[in-house]
């Protein structure tokens, strides 16, 4: 039988490669639902292409449009929340690729554990704002909760089941697009460069946080509750190749490496196929064309926002959701060059320090602070240009 997927974040970076997978995969892989968020032409052809059952567009004032451009089709068309947390409960949904960016993937992912479905996870904003109560219900209902984030899954293809045997984890980051940069060099950065990533095509939210390294910070956090690791044994490394995806070091002084290339299929198909490995036909490392792998120690002094993730991954309750939030909210006003790059980790820094951390939170705390959190980023920010 096929494995019926149900893709939030369809028209995305992880979306369109998730996509390009199932197509490698057509006799064993059907697309079931399709969720975006406001690509509305993206989301169009992809209906008309794969056809499935049901297709979200998560803003609903552009969900006019989207009826007008596929209306006639078979598929069923909705919007907004309700939307999402339909299309993730279809029956002939086994696995839930979690690839919508940002907190808005929380809900979604969390009802699809409840109904007993598989997680191919992508969007590490859910574990980073609520792992403690995700991880407790993806035990309860006995779902598999598989990485597709490259490092992660990297880490789980090195584990293979041995965590009692594990000392340590190392994630590799690639340094971003200012990687040896001092901080007074950052002042200036605009959007458009900080969008150049050496190594990945992602997207503008992901990508400004490989450069601020806020990503490698929620990476860590991500890392802390899908494989149950204490902070002080998680370890980040800057590889600026990006062959070596992430590192696991075992009790022996043993360290195990799964590398290739910087392509985002892999560990998509793996999160999609585990326990088994499927031929595929994409290009293969070349170790001798690569030449050389070198590493280097992280820069805190010009990049402060992942030594600031492991002080609120340590705090614990709402904090990492107060740093994801503000930082969620900080990266939309640069990207409309509002503020300036280096403010975005001070705005994270301004919340941390301005808001009460609850320290066992219910969901619904999690998403009331969440809420607030980018409300205080945007009351600075007008307070900033009044």
């Amino acid at each position: 039988m096929k494995k019926g997927i149900a893709l939030l974040g369809s028209t995305g970076s992880i979306g369109c490669q998730t996509l390009q997978v199932v197509d490698q995969f057509k006799d064993d892989l059907e697309v079931h639902a399709l969720v975006a968020g406001s690509n509305v032409d993206a989301l169009s052809k992809q209906i008309l292409v794969y056809h499935p059952k049901v297709a979200v567009l998560v803003n609903q004032e552009l969900f006019p449009k989207l009826v007008q451009n596929v209306g006639n089709s078979r598929t069923k068309l909705l919007t907004g929340e309700e939307g999402m947390l339909e299309a993730v409960s279809l029956s002939e949904v086994d696995t839930v690729v979690a690839a919508i960016s940002g907190f808005v993937g929380l809900k979604p992912t969390l009802e699809a554990i409840k109904l007993g479905k598989n997680i191919a996870l992508a969007n590490k904003e859910t574990l980073v704002a609520a792992g403690q109560i995700v991880m407790r219900e993806a035990a309860h209902q006995k779902v598999n909760l598989l990485p597709v984030d490259s490092e992660h899954s990297a880490i789980f293809q090195c584990m293979d089941n041995k965590i009692d045997l594990v000392e340590s984890i190392i994630i590799t980051a690639s340094g971003g697009p200012f990687r040896g940069c001092k901080k007074e060099q950052l002042l200036t950065v605009k959007p458009e460069t900080a969008l150049k990533h050496p190594n990945w095509a992602m997207g503008a939210k992901i990508t400004i946080d490989s450069a601020t390294m806020v990503n490698k910070g929620l990476e860590v956090i991500e890392a802390h509750w899908l494989f149950n690791m204490p902070y002080e044994n998680i370890e980040v490394v800057v590889h600026p190749q990006s062959i070596i995806h992430s590192l696991v070091k075992f009790r022996d002084g043993s360290l195990l490496a799964q590398m290739g290339l910087p392509d985002m299929r892999l560990p998509i198909q793996y999160a999609l196929t585990w326990p088994t490995r499927w031929n595929n036909n994409w290009e293969r490392l070349d170790l001798a064309k690569i030449g050389q792998l070198t590493f280097e120690k992280p820069n805190d002094a010009s990049f402060p926002a992942l030594k600031m993730a492991y002080e609120v991954g340590r705090i614990g309750g709402t904090a990492p959701c107060i740093y994801n939030a503000a930082n969620e909210q900080a990266v939309q006003f640069f990207l409309d060059k509002q503020i300036g790059f280096l403010e975005i980790t001070d705005l994270i820094r301004y919340c941390l320090d301005e808001l009460e951390i609850v320290s066992d939170p219910t969901l619904e705390e999690i998403f009331e602070v969440d809420k607030i959190a980018r409300q205080k980023v945007i009351s600075k920010v007008n307070s900033l240009h009044n």
